[in-house]
């Protein structure tokens, strides 16, 4: 005979694991009504066409990650385990997205620059707005940058000049 704590954590288990479904496969509803609010926002920065162009590439090609674990999430014949990983790489991705807009967010308070940053692994590539490139701007950024993090990370600093609209 089972146990009616058995049932219990069971029903539980079930009921977590639709809610985390639900929850995950919310924000595909949602998804066109994001795009235009990442445009709108990008324009009301009005930031350099280099910069703008580097943000949408990088939301972009985040959404169709999204999109791509989304589905593993919601196919039947999915086992556990790639639910569970595919659920696992969905928050990592965005606790990457927060901390790059944390950093951008940072470094343009701090150095007055507007900037693109894009964190891979361990690697940050740091896309800054200067017409004068500066070694020690660069270097001192980049100490900046380490602090936020608790391991060595890969920090790379490109300068590009402001384009004429």
């Amino acid at each position: 005979m089972i146990k009616k704590q058995s049932v219990w954590a069971l029903t539980l288990f079930s009921l977590i694991l639709v809610l985390s479904v639900y929850y995950i496969t919310l924000p595909n509803e949602l998804e066109v009504s994001n795009k235009k609010e990442v445009k709108e926002t990008i324009k009301e920065e009005n930031d350099n066409s280099i910069i703008t162009t580097l943000k949408v590439e990088n939301e972009e090609e985040k959404n169709k990650k999204v999109k791509a674990l989304q589905e593993i999430l919601t196919k039947e014949d999915a086992t556990k385990e790639e639910k569970n990983n595919a659920y696992e790489e969905l928050k990592l991705l965005n606790i990457i997205k927060g901390k790059e807009e944390e950093i951008s967010l940072k470094i343009k308070n701090k150095f007055k620059l507007d900037n693109f940053v894009k964190i891979n692994d361990d690697q940050i590539k740091i896309v800054l707005i200067k017409k004068d490139h500066s070694a020690s701007l660069a270097t001192e950024i980049m100490n900046y940058v380490q602090e936020e993090f608790d391991d060595k990370v890969y920090i790379s600093i490109k300068f590009e000049e402001e384009k004429e609209q």
